[in-house]
């Protein structure tokens, strides 16, 4: 299996392809890939879908693909990793935490919202443009593009997140929201303050929330903030304090305890885990 590494923090391709097709592999980076013309079938994780012009694909790191090509196809490709992702602002980072923590999407048109389609369109057709002409300040150009079409799948993604069978009511979406919209201010997620927020007694409030998804309210909170501080392990350089900070820890140590609790390991080392495996998978 071939493994492809990404040698720039980001990178754009614009590439038509004939019948050959572009054999399986995997990358140590995250990409979109949009079909501009053409038709074929994507091939990706062992799932087969036919794909299309206008169709947006978002490949995870580590997800193995490939594109079996039917008739001539202009694929736009755009490349980033984590150094590209350290390089931008924590806001900017918060913004796109669905998609590093959905990463189990289903294969794909990653774009279902049908009013974003033609605003895809327009940002490829722009980077495109940018991408053949390359006049003055073209690549400031094309990173502002790609953040905000970044922005744009994070929309779509966490528009479609497929809730539990258990989930069935509207109430029950509305505080998984509100717990992943304020993630980052404690005072917002004590129960009182979330059975304020939806008029529920606050002596209810967490069998209320088990009873529609089967999930504690306070272990459902932690395991999300767990997931985001995977994520700063993963793709930043943050240190230990900083992180404890960001999501309202008592410090380093309390960031530590529940951390190890909870995932059998400290940040430190998980972190180290992480950075060993990238490490041997570029060697190999």
């Amino acid at each position: 299996m071939e493994i492809q590494n990404l040698y720039e923090p980001f990178e754009i391709e614009f590439l038509e392809m004939k019948e050959c097709p572009i054999h399986a592999h995997k990358h140590n980076f995250f990409e979109l890939v949009y079909i501009v013309e053409g038709t074929g079938v994507q091939c990706i994780n062992k799932n087969r879908l036919p794909y299309a012009p206008e169709k947006l694909f978002l490949l995870m790191p580590q997800d193995c693909h490939a594109f079996e090509v039917k008739t001539v196809t202009k694929f736009f490709f755009i490349r980033f990793n984590d150094i590209y992702l350290k390089t931008q602002s924590k806001e900017w980072i918060q913004k796109l935490e669905f998609i590093f923590q959905n990463n189990t999407h289903l294969p794909g048109c990653i774009i279902k919202n049908k009013t974003d389609k033609p605003l895809v369109k327009a940002m490829i057709d722009a980077l495109i443009r940018e991408h053949i002409n390359q006049q003055y300040y073209h690549r400031e150009v094309v990173k502002q593009i790609v953040n905000t079409l970044l922005t744009i799948v994070a929309r779509n993604i966490s528009m479609h997140i497929p809730l539990k069978e258990n989930v069935k009511t509207n109430t029950s979406l509305d505080i998984i929201n509100y717990i992943h919209q304020n993630i980052y201010s404690a005072d917002k997620l004590k129960a009182e303050q979330i059975a304020q927020r939806f008029h529920i007694s606050p002596t209810y409030i967490s069998e209320y929330f088990k009873k529609l998804t089967g999930e504690n309210l306070q272990q459902y909170i932690i395991d999300y903030k767990l997931k985001l501080i995977e994520t700063r392990l993963r793709y930043s350089d943050l240190r230990m304090n900083e992180i404890a900070f960001e999501f309202g820890f008592t410090d380093e140590s309390h960031l530590t305890r529940t951390f190890k609790k909870h995932k059998g390991v400290s940040p430190s080392e998980f972190r180290k885990h992480v950075n060993s495996k990238k490490r041997n998978s570029v060697a190999a």
